[in-house]
Formats: C-alpha cells, structure tokens, sequence
C-alpha cells in the first residue's frame, strides 16, 4: 500500500480542518460536505479501500470505504465530515494551526480529528497485513442537524457486526447517551384592549403557567429517571415568543421545548406527559388551550458494558498502558441510530465535547496520536477468537 499522503492522523486533521465543511442546513449558503468528502475519498484510494461517494442529497455527500477480507464481521469506523458555524471564533476556522501541542480550526475536536484517528487506523492495521475481519469507514453528512447521511447509510442496508463513533469523548470508552426530543407548542389567547381584562385571555401569561408545571413535572419527576452513567432526564424552553404591543392581549405564544431522555424513555410516553401538563394547567385555568407538535426525535444509546465493542476498545486502551474507562456522552450521536439499527455502537475518540461548537476548538495531538494508535489495535484484534482480546 503507497500513498502521497502519509499514514500520520495529525496530517490528515489538518488536511480535513482546512476546508470549509459547515452544515447548510445550519448556515446559510454554507458549502456542505461535497469537497471534503472528495478529499477523503481520494485519500483513502490512495491508502488501498475500496471507495465510494454517495450523494444523499443535493450537494451533500457521504464517503464509504472498505478494506480487509470481506464478509467476516466487519466492524464499522464513523464520523461526520460536517462542521457548524464559525461566528465569534477567535483563531482562523479553516487554517489549521498546530502550537504547543495542539491543533486549532473548526472540526478539529469535532470531528475531523477522530475520523484522521479511525481512517489512520484501519489502514496502517490493513498496510501491515493484520486485519482478520473487513473494516468500513463511513464518514457522513449532516450529524450536526438531522443525521440524514447516517440515516441514509442505514436505509441502504449496509451490515456490520458493531460500530465505533469516533466523537470526542476524552478517550472514554462511551456506551450510552441521552435521546432528545424537539416540540413546537403553541399557546392560544384571545387577543382584546389591555383595559378590557373580561374579554382578553393572555396567551403569554398561559405559557408562563405551563413553564411552572414543567419545573415541577422535572424536579418531582424527572429527576427520579436515572441512568448509571447519564444522570437523570429533564426537560426545558429553548425559546418563547408572543405578544404585539403594550396595550393588547396577547392571542398567541409560541414556546419551543427540548426533552433530554434516558434509555427506557419512548418518545410516546414524553409526548403524552407533555400534554398531560398542559391538561393540569386546564384544570385550574379552564381558558388555557395548546397545540403541541413533534419536531425532531433521537433516542438515546445504551450497550451493555458487556458487548464485544465495549471489551476491544478497553483492552487496546490498557494494553497501550492508557487506563480503560466507561462513560456516558452528555451529547446525541449519531450511535443511537446504529443501535436501534441491531448494529451496537459506541463512541470512542480523541478530543473534549466541552470545546465543540466554541469560540476555541482544538484538539490535544498526543492524544489524537493515541486515539489512531488504540484504534489501529481495535481493528487487528477484531473478529480473531475472544481470548486474542
């Protein structure tokens, strides 16, 4: 196996920070994941898989790599290739810098550094003849706002016996995550003169009534909805908006409510507790009245720590000296859509999600270095008898 480009995870960050990838559907005219993706794929030709670009939408690409004897067990390495915005950043987005051991530019924790990391890996395993089982490289449109390369992926059937998501999880080995659900509510009033209290129903004041009962659903409620490693569900209002003037009544507000949900939470017992608060708020305010619709819904991950997945990654982790531990991801990922799909996935990478999304991204190059490093044993071990783990 040859290649121009060196078999290095720093030099592929920074091969995949410096162009521009922000997600369309977050910033406007943003160019996507298409050149990118290119990018990628010419690499990993180079590097000997067997490459595809899949157009899943309009300009928006996914890259799909394979390499290792086909047919046995493969084991799935993803990323996303899309970045958010650059607004307020105080270091150039798209020029990679490297400066005290660490690499700057969007993406570069979030999460180009851990799809060079899983990319590296597989191919140095493939380049010294040690992959037992094929390895598939999915690196994916669009996980910062709907998943839809994921989705897309999964839709076109693609096989796998376990997958690994190389998010920034501080080289944690992350098995489990909270689910979100997104609704629309509207709150309704009836709009009349502010001196005329008998007729106007404040559509804003209702809202605030139901924000009290979500508070209290949550602290009596949702605080006693734990997991081990995720801490409990909660609920809270991302936006509200209504009203049209001093003097008027307002007819209409409009809340937007996020609902952070643990394994075991199904997306009908949410939707139905949410109207059963605004049923609560109606019984002591026979006036207030609400439409309530779904958004977006995500379920969480949860993979016993038992799974094969689990178990490789921990014994390549101790067995390059670095101490094994299990966590759960305060993020969505793109994991759950895998699970749910009978394919376990987990998150695994190099980099902190605290510094995603910020005015300063950068990611540690020791441990992006590591992270290929663990990677690369994950897949020499991978599909070989149990005791070899």
């Amino acid at each position: 196996m040859s290649s121009r480009f060196p078999l290095d995870p720093i030099a592929l960050t920074e091969a995949l920070v410096a162009i521009d990838s922000r997600n369309p559907d977050l910033v406007s005219g943003a160019p996507g994941e298409a050149v990118v993706a290119s990018r990628l794929a010419e690499i990993l030709a180079g590097w000997g898989f067997a490459v595809s670009l899949d157009e899943i939408a309009p300009g928006r690409f996914n890259v799909m790599a394979r390499i290792g004897p086909t047919g046995r067990s493969p084991l799935l390495l993803n990323g996303h290739l899309d970045v958010v915005g650059t607004e307020g950043m105080v270091h150039e987005p798209f020029v990679p810098t490297r400066t005290n051991g660490r690499l700057y530019g969007r993406g570069a924790t979030d999460m180009k550094g851990g799809v060079a990391a899983m990319c590296v890996a597989a191919a140095r395993a493939a380049a010294r003849g040690a992959l037992a089982s094929e390895m598939i490289i999915a690196a994916v449109a669009d996980e910062e706002y709907r998943s839809i390369g994921t989705t897309a992926l999964l839709a076109r059937g693609v096989n796998a016996t376990a997958a690994i998501i190389t998010e920034p999880t501080r080289m944690a080995v992350c098995p489990a995550h909270k689910g979100f659900a997104w609704f629309d509510v509207i709150v309704h009033g009836h709009a009349a003169h502010g001196s005329r209290p008998d007729v106007g129903i404040d559509a804003v004041a209702h809202a605030g009534l139901l924000l009290a009962e979500m508070v209290r659903y949550e602290r009596e409620t949702l605080r006693t909805r734990t997991h081990e490693l995720l801490g409990h569900a909660s609920m809270h209002a991302s936006t509200i908006a209504g009203g049209t003037g001093w003097s008027t009544y307002p007819e209409q507000c409009s809340l937007q409510l996020e609902r952070r949900t643990v394994p075991g939470e199904s997306i009908d017992l949410v939707e139905s507790e949410l109207r059963a608060l605004c049923d609560t708020v109606a019984k002591e305010h026979p006036s207030f009245r609400a439409d309530i619709a779904r958004h977006t819904v995500q379920p969480p991950n949860d993979v016993p720590g038992s799974s094969p997945v689990v178990l490789a990654l921990m014994h390549a982790l101790a067995t390059h000296n670095y101490t094994p531990r299990i966590d759960g991801l305060s993020c969505w990922t793109d994991a759950a859509l895998f699970t749910a799909a009978g394919i376990p996935a987990v998150c695994f990478g190099p980099g902190d999600i605290a510094r995603a999304h910020g005015a300063e991204e950068w990611v540690d190059e020791a441990e992006l270095l590591l992270a290929a490093d663990i990677l690369e044993t994950v897949c020499a071990a991978w599909g070989r008898e149990a005791s070899s783990l």
